[in-house]
């Protein structure tokens, strides 16, 4: 499993390494191949979208107009804005953030060998934290468990929430419910459970990415202070949240068709939500950021000793320029034009500001605002519930002009 040691004492890059990837792997994973609904690479992504819609979406629209809740007055299959947007974009988007997280996360594990973050004699471990979060990535028991979950949930609660949910609608029998049509026993017991299945791996997921960093942060990493991206080097962990942004709008899409009923069919206003959409934004936060979270001490420690390093490097240097430049140290033939003290002050500047400016968690703000943004775009188009567009487009020339 563990390659070969070179003369630096990094082990070359192994297979497992090159091919990390959080997505292909597990049981259903291998059931796409076999139907050649997807490849290693997870190419024919069209086919995938094509098969979700296929099974959660279309028998329902199907038995719904068989039972002449397609359309009409009331809350119909077709009005239903929730339900559209679940399984027509939300479910969607989990399927395609599949292809964007495999090719955007697969390069940043390497980049701890290629910057030489691995300390010496740490190599094996590296390895080892590589090959266990592919295992569990691959586990056919996790999914196994995700999936009796899903259906143990469903039964308890999904289930009887719908039986209880009173007035008519297109996935009740009746007048006041109680009884589920056809449409609503295929949304319950396979439309539902597949999309909270989808959403559950992805959390899994997101636990083998937590667990692999942690193993990281217990490594002997070289930081350095000094690196540009203002994260002693493990800025590239950040790109990270970058590959999860499909999936905080697919929560947003999520958000916003539950608030989208809401308003419609039950007389809410949107903002009685608010507390929901701010504590749902920072709840995404707190698990797809919050694992990079765990360098923090490392970061901290690195941070405070190469202020104390550069504090004392740069006293001395500063004290030397001092006594040559302005009293008179310097040799009477040496000329100032062209001196290379000057830069050279210039540069152990720019060192120490990157000490003082580095992050104790490796990603950018603007990431963190990115990432928030992509949640809440899905809710915005919701603001027309309370305003018309004319409306909403003076407010916004007003926060500008």
């Amino acid at each position: 499993m563990a390659g070969t040691i070179s003369a630096t004492g990094f082990s070359a890059s192994t297979a497992e390494e090159r091919s990390f990837s959080l997505v292909p792997g597990g049981p259903l994973f291998r059931l796409l191949l076999r139907a050649h609904m997807a490849d290693s690479e997870l190419h024919l992504v069209h086919r995938r979208l094509a098969l979700a819609v296929f099974v959660m979406w279309a028998p329902v629209m199907v038995l719904a107009a068989l039972q002449g809740a397609l359309v009409g007055p009331g809350r119909t299959v077709m009005n239903d804005i929730g339900f559209q947007l679940r399984f027509l974009v939300a479910a969607p988007l989990l399927i395609l953030a599949e292809l964007v997280v495999h090719r955007r996360m697969r390069l940043i594990v390497g980049q701890f060998r290629a910057r030489e973050l691995i300390g010496p004699g740490q190599a094996a471990r590296f390895d080892d934290a590589v090959a266990d979060a592919l295992r569990w990535r691959d586990s056919a028991l996790a999914e196994a468990a995700l999936l009796v979950f899903v259906y143990a949930a469903g039964g308890l609660f999904t289930l009887h929430r719908y039986e209880a949910l009173h007035g008519a609608a297109w996935y009740a029998m009746g007048v006041g419910g109680g009884r589920l049509s056809p449409a609503g026993l295929w949304l319950v017991f396979i439309s539902l459970p597949l999309i909270q299945f989808l959403l559950l791996r992805w959390y899994f997921r997101l636990f083998i990415w937590a667990r692999f960093l942690w193993r990281m942060a217990r490594l002997d990493l070289d930081l350095n202070v000094t690196h540009p991206d203002k994260a002693a080097g493990l800025g590239f962990l950040g790109d990270s949240l970058a590959a999860f942004i499909p999936i905080a709008v697919a929560h947003g899409v999520l958000f916003s068709g539950m608030i989208a009923d809401r308003i419609f069919f039950a007389g809410a206003s949107l903002t009685d939500f608010k507390m929901q959409v701010a504590s749902g934004a920072v709840l995404l936060l707190v698990v797809f950021a919050g694992p990079l979270g765990i360098f923090a001490p490392h970061l901290a420690r690195v941070k405070r000793m190469g202020l104390i390093d550069y504090g004392a490097l740069g006293e001395r240097y500063v004290r030397e320029f001092r006594d040559k430049w302005l009293r008179g140290g310097a040799p009477p033939d040496e000329p100032l034009v062209g001196s290379g003290d000057i830069q050279s002050l210039a540069d152990l500047g720019n060192s120490f500001g990157n000490a003082v400016q580095t992050r104790f968690v490796p990603v950018t703000p603007w990431m963190l605002i990115a990432f928030v943004g992509a949640f809440l775009a899905p809710i915005l188009p919701l603001l027309l519930t309370m305003m018309s567009v004319e409306k909403l487009v003076d407010q916004l020339a007003g926060l500008v002009f």
